[in-house]
């Protein structure tokens, strides 16, 4: 019998992974997606909870791109083209 071990993220205990670093990669992410979360919702607070969650997690997944973007990188904005996240770091 093999022994397997696995990692479960503190944040989403469904989500397990094989890699510790990976799970805390993915914790963090999660961290800023609730931080963003909590701006956006007191900036704007006519979105619903499920908005402001959503718009924290796609930031979250891609806080690179929204960082060069913010770093007078305007452009860099247009690698999420459809809409679509882009890759987690996790």
């Amino acid at each position: 019998m093999a022994v397997e071990v696995v990692y479960r993220s503190s944040r989403d205990p469904e989500r397990l992974f094989m890699d510790k670093a990976e799970a805390d990669r993915y914790d963090k992410m999660l961290e800023l997606a609730e931080t963003l979360a909590s701006v956006l919702h007191r900036a704007v607070p006519s979105l619903s909870e499920q908005q402001v969650e959503e718009l924290g997690i796609f930031m979250a997944k891609n806080r690179d791109t929204f960082a060069r973007a913010f770093k007078n990188q305007p452009d860099a904005l247009s690698e999420l083209g459809d809409g679509e996240a882009a890759p987690a770091a996790d």
